[in-house]
């Protein structure tokens, strides 16, 4: 099956050759698609090492992701941060599971794991909280909620409009899981960024707090040539 790996870039050139290079070895087939919005070189290198760039007006890290996974040919779609956080060797076994019958592949960076060393302890705080609450409100029994990397099986990304920014990586969980799509977690080690932090952590949290709540007062079903009659159980 082919596999699309999508990202939203904003100016990283610093990083983009090497994320695109550990892609290219963990799947050499894998399309790349970015939707980006840089005021530095970091389109024309995609260009240059084979992603299709689609270039977008900055609007926000669920904007351009959305975009992305929607212009996205892949039978499997895999989503990543382009910062080299995230290690993308693990795309082949997130394909796996794909193939034995899950629907989503969510990589952890908390599941089994105490404190993180690259990330800031009020990151770690607030990322574990978020999931907490997601577990709580949706019942989806998740260690990260917030992570950057996944898979999908493709019908997944089109059951469901998708309307969230700074809280997209909340919804792309809890509305499969609360639509009965299965759900795996495997553990990942999460490495230090290249580049600049963009996602300020205050407006960024009140976002994922209002996503949270917003969807826990409406209801959420897939579309009808999409839905499933499954139990959604994270491994």
């Amino acid at each position: 099956m082919e596999v699309s790996v999508c990202m939203g870039t904003k100016n990283e050139e610093k990083a983009i050759a090497g994320v695109i290079g550990d892609i290219r070895k963990a799947r050499k087939d894998a399309e790349i698609v970015i939707v980006d919005s840089s005021t530095d070189r970091t389109p024309e290198i995609a260009k240059r090492l084979g992603a299709r760039v689609i270039r977008q007006p900055p609007m926000g890290y669920g904007v351009a992701l959305r975009a992305a996974l929607l212009a996205a040919k892949g039978g499997i779609l895999i989503t990543t941060d382009c910062d080299g956080t995230y290690p993308l060797e693990k795309i082949p076994e997130m394909v796996e599971l794909i193939g034995k019958g899950y629907d989503v592949v969510s990589a952890s960076r908390f599941k089994g794991k105490g404190r993180i060393s690259t990330m800031p302890l009020l990151n770690q705080f607030g990322n574990r909280m978020f999931a907490l609450a997601t577990n709580v409100l949706y019942g989806t029994g998740i260690t990260d909620i917030t992570t950057g990397m996944r898979a999908f099986r493709r019908e997944v990304i089109h059951s469901f409009d998708w309307t969230e920014n700074v809280g997209l990586s909340l919804e792309l969980l809890f509305k499969p899981a609360r639509c009965g799509f299965k759900i795996a977690e495997i553990s990942i080690d999460y490495r230090p960024r290249i580049g600049e932090v963009k996602l300020n952590p205050l407006t960024g949290g009140l976002g994922m707090v209002k996503t949270l709540l917003k969807y826990r007062l409406m209801s959420v079903a897939a579309k009808p040539a999409y839905s499933k009659d499954r139990r959604s159980r994270p491994a």
